[in-house]
This record gives structure tokens, sequence and C-alpha cells, in this order.
């Protein structure tokens, strides 16, 4: 299919995130509430995977934290919807240009896009024309031989580098009020914002994840920091 790659608004909500993933898996931009209860069903089955250290709290308390729509999903939740839907999942940090890809290391077939602007994610599809209805988007693409997803690879990086154009040079993500999600956003920025590399191992996403919730919890909690 020819076309050109488009971003697919998704409501800012605190549930962004889950929504966007339900658009570009099932062209559905309500999700959130259903693949929250599917991480937190993960996420209790297996305490030994998805231990304290792992998720930078105990596992209970987890589950009740990610089932609260206030609540922001990162890493360790695309790593889990990833392997929920058996495709990889790109997702593009606006500030970097970077694309983190979960799911790499599992050979799926098909892959999904997201863009991230470092508070909100939007999805990614491949329209036939600018403004054509959103019910011609094709968001599953197929990842060939070289693990490439073809011309809408490129597509999709020359729309994330013309985003990081427009982006304000005033926007300075620790300096962002955002209310009573606050600490989340820092974990974000945190875990999304500070390594510049291209499709980081989920192992070392993750890591990232859990070591910005301790190194905000500390800052903020305990040395009462802003």
């Amino acid at each position: 299919m020819e076309g050109v790659v488009v971003r697919r608004v998704i409501p800012s909500d605190n549930s962004c995130l889950f929504n966007a993933v339900g658009y570009v898996m099932e062209h559905n931009r309500n999700k959130a509430s259903e693949l929250r209860q599917v991480i937190a069903t993960t996420v209790a089955s297996d305490p030994v995977k998805f231990n304290e250290v792992f998720l930078g709290k105990p596992n209970e308390a987890y589950c009740a934290w990610i089932l609260d729509p206030e609540k922001w999903g990162g890493a360790i939740e695309l790593s889990i919807l990833s392997e929920y839907y058996g495709r990889e999942i790109a997702a593009y940090d606006i500030q970097t240009t970077r694309c983190d890809l979960y799911g790499q290391e599992k050979n799926y077939s098909e892959r999904v896009m997201l863009i991230y602007d470092g508070l909100h994610y939007d999805a990614l599809a491949l329209s036939p024309a600018d403004g054509a209805p959103e019910e011609f988007d094709l968001t599953i693409f197929t990842v060939n031989h070289n693990h490439s997803i073809g011309p809408a690879e490129g597509l999709a990086l020359n729309l994330v580098k013309e985003a990081q154009r427009r982006l304000s040079n005033t926007r300075k993500p620790l300096a962002m009020s955002t209310s009573k999600n606050t600490n989340d956003s820092r974990r974000h920025w945190f875990c999304t914002s500070v390594v510049n590399l291209s499709f980081v191992p989920i192992d070392i996403l993750l890591l990232l994840d859990m070591v910005g919730t301790l190194y905000f919890y500390e800052n903020i909690f305990v040395t009462g920091q802003k």
C-alpha cells in the first residue's frame, strides 16, 4: 500500500498509551480499561518474574496502581502488551527520534507504531493520502527478513523528525507541571528521554524504567525536591 504515514491523535486522559495501542492493534481508541486489566492479570500471574525490583513496587501494589485510570503506562506496559498481541511495538520518541522496539527479541512477524512526545502517546498509521478517512488506515505491518517493515519505516521516521523540528525549544520535561501526575511524568521522561540510542534492548529499557522510579522516589518523597 502506498501512501503517507499520519499521526492519529489519542485523547490526553492519562490512558493515551493504552488507547494508542488499542488503535494500532484493533482500530479502537477505547481499550484502556481492558488493557490495564490485561497487564494487571499478567503481572499478578507471575510474581517471580514481576517482582518488586522489576516493577519498582510490590506486585500487588503495582496491580492496583496500573488499574487506576489516572496512572500512566511506559516501558513495562508496552513490553507486556507486545507479548499479549504477539506483535512488535515501535515507539518513536520525538525528542530524540529514537525508536524503542518492544518484542524485538520474540521474532514476531508483525509490527505497529506509536509516537511519543515526552508526555503523550499517539498512534501512527499508513494512510492512502493526507485527510483520508481513518477507516483506510493500515496500522499493522509485516516485518521482513532484514527486520524492516519497508517504506513505512522511513516515512514514520521522517514524520518524527518533522515533529521534532516543530517541538518548541522552551519545552523542558523536568520543569513541566502535570498536577497530580508529576511523579509519573518524571518517571516517563527518565525512562524514555535520557538514553539517546536506537532500538534499545528491552531489558535495558525496563532497567531504566525501574531506576527512574527509584530515583524520583528518593528525590521527591525522601529529599522533598521538586
